[in-house]
């Protein structure tokens, strides 16, 4: 496991579990949907179980969403996505969580780098996490389940990104927390660092070819440091 830091000359950012706190989001909200049912859980407490269910469910779901991408109805899946967003975990003025320190890291690597996200979230829901924490002007380009004929684990996203950015698939590091996000970046050549601070497992990611594994997305400033006064390459000022 390696990762050639001399090659980097853009960044890709998964959403869920990468930059948006999404797991714990799950687990909180199947804890709250199992709590009737507590006297079947020791000291009544769902949340470990909960905590186990969603991470258990995270390889196979990754899957079942290949098919319908694979069989061409994949927007319909995403826009069924965004519709539990909104009525699900979207409720409420400010329905998403951010993970600690992210918005920092991003506000950092945008001096140095051009910045995409690559999410197989649908496009309104991945809007709407981007807006309530006035991320949007830090990325060039958003590359949603919808903005290529395939998603994540397929290469498409992730060449469109480079495109979008002015740099080749090879250049691209793609940051996610699941396997989807390791096997897109290695089908567009590009680089990848496994996070474990979303769904994915440390064995699997490295298993799927993962060149790095960090414990939270945030330490990718120490990964790629910081010059005291970064210039701005001007292919990538908003």
């Amino acid at each position: 496991m390696s990762l050639d830091k001399s090659r980097i000359r853009a960044l890709c950012f998964d959403v869920d579990g990468t930059l948006s706190d999404t797991d714990d989001q799950f687990v909180e909200k199947l804890a709250r949907w199992l709590r009737p049912l507590g006297f079947l859980f020791p000291s009544r407490d769902t949340l470990p179980f909960a905590r186990r269910f969603v991470m258990a469910t995270e390889s196979p779901g990754n899957t079942l969403l290949g098919i319908p991408d694979r069989l061409g109805f994949d927007d319909e899946i995403a826009a069924l996505g965004d519709s539990i967003y909104r009525f699900g975990l979207g409720k409420g003025p400010k329905p998403f969580k951010l993970i600690p320190g992210v918005k920092e890291m991003l506000t950092e690597l945008y001096t140095r780098y051009p910045m995409a996200v690559v999410s197989a979230r649908g496009g309104r829901s991945t809007g709407w996490f981007l807006d309530q924490f006035e991320l949007k002007p830090l990325f060039q380009c958003i590359a949603t389940a919808q903005t290529c004929e395939h998603t994540k684990p397929y290469p498409d996203p992730i060449e469109w990104a480079a495109r979008q950015m002015g740099v080749s698939p090879e250049d691209c590091l793609m940051i996610g927390d699941t396997t989807v996000d390791i096997l897109a970046a290695r089908a567009a050549g590009a680089q990848s660092v496994g996070v474990l601070c979303g769904f994915g497992e440390e064995e699997e990611l490295i298993e799927a070819g993962a060149n790095w594994i960090i414990e939270g997305t945030p330490q990718m400033t120490n990964i790629l440091p910081i010059s005291p006064d970064p210039p701005l390459s001007p292919h990538f000022r908003h």
